[in-house]
């Protein structure tokens, strides 16, 4: 099996094309067509698997079908390096389908982000804290959201941000 056989964006895959990556691996095999179709799904895999590209490809290839405004896909992430990471890779395969993204987390100052974020961000990568903090400062709100990604759940959850994520559930829309 190869990429092309999904029905993924055009765009995303001449990104993949470009890296020379062809074949998926067994976790984004299995996650990409439940993903593609808008369905829930768990996956759980090493480190190195390519979990990100399993979750990015097909919510990309479902916004590019869709009118998009702000804020209508959310990638939480435990941790700074994380979502800086997540960010990254999300925003090179956005840029091909015309959304932009951004990471939003702690440790640095809010400016960048706060301007970012009332600029418009189709994608929103971040940590639970800060994420909250933007959102009780008014910055951003998820009534166009469609998709919601947690990455690293378990992580995520050892880590004590049950709280934090309820809090972030409370204000995004049920249907996603």
């Amino acid at each position: 099996m190869t990429f092309d056989e999904f029905g993924l964006d055009p765009r995303c895959l001449r990104v993949l094309h470009q890296q020379e990556i062809v074949t998926p691996t067994p976790v984004q095999e299995q996650a990409i067509p439940i993903a593609l179709m808008g369905r829930d799904l768990i996956g759980v895999a090493q480190t190195g698997t390519g979990k990100t590209l399993a979750f990015a490809l097909p919510s990309l290839t479902r916004l590019a079908a869709q009118h998009v405004t702000r804020n209508n896909m959310l990638v939480l992430a435990p941790t700074r390096e994380l979502a800086v990471q997540v960010e990254r890779v999300v925003d090179q395969l956005a840029k091909t389908v015309h959304m932009r993204s951004a990471a939003i987390y702690g440790g640095v100052g809010m400016e960048k982000q706060t301007q970012d974020l009332r600029r418009g961000r189709e994608i929103i990568v971040a940590t639970p804290g800060r994420l909250l903090d933007h959102l009780g400062r008014g910055n951003l709100n998820f009534q166009q959201l469609s998709i919601l990604i947690l990455d690293e759940a378990d992580r995520m959850l050892d880590m004590g941000f049950l709280p934090d994520i309820r809090r972030i559930l409370r204000q995004v829309p049920r249907e996603r």
